[in-house]
């Protein structure tokens, strides 16, 4: 549960987060009255990366090839939970559109993305891993996490794919 004492203070959201790294983001955030981009970057050091947002569509091409993974989109009134292969994509009429008739498919406004953040952080008791798509004013778009082995572990070939896009995405640790 999130605390009820609000701060904005960059300080004390640090030192909330790195009492709380499991905390989850889009509720700290409306909590704190801040971005859950501001939320990422108070995670404690070695927990994010943050790239470009022109990362987008090199990043979305490389989870396109990573197999089964979790997609949630978070609003403020539903979370929705997509598991399976998240499908290539390309652009077209200003949009990043996700090439298949079934299952995951969309158009997403690629040229919105403001960052992409690489997360690695413990998540109900478990080693969690996932890419934020950020928009331009520091929301989140969606996220990809890493998937999951049958003994409920990060997949550790998808973890090598996860770090190894974070730094071809340029992403620096964050905060």
């Amino acid at each position: 549960m999130v605390a009820s004492v609000v701060t904005s203070e960059p300080a004390d959201l640090r030192a909330y987060m790195a009492d709380n790294p499991a905390a989850v983001i889009e509720d700290v955030a409306r909590q704190w009255k801040v971005s859950p981009r501001d939320v990422i970057e108070a995670l404690p050091p070695g927990m994010a990366r943050l790239g470009p947002g022109d990362g987008f569509v090199p990043a979305m091409a490389d989870i396109a090839g990573w197999g089964e993974v979790t997609l949630i989109v978070h609003t403020e009134d539903a979370i929705f939970e997509f598991t399976g292969e998240v499908p290539a994509g390309e652009i077209g009429r200003g949009y990043f559109n996700l090439m298949q008739p079934k299952g995951l498919h969309g158009h997403l406004k690629h040229d919105n993305c403001g960052g992409v953040a690489f997360v690695e952080r413990p998540f109900m008791g478990k080693s969690s891993a996932f890419v934020a798509f950020l928009n331009q004013g520091g929301g989140i778009m969606f996220k990809v996490f890493v998937g999951r082995d049958s003994s409920r572990e990060l997949r550790a070939d998808q973890l090598v794919r996860f770090r190894a896009l974070a730094d071809r995405c340029g992403a620096g640790q964050g905060g």
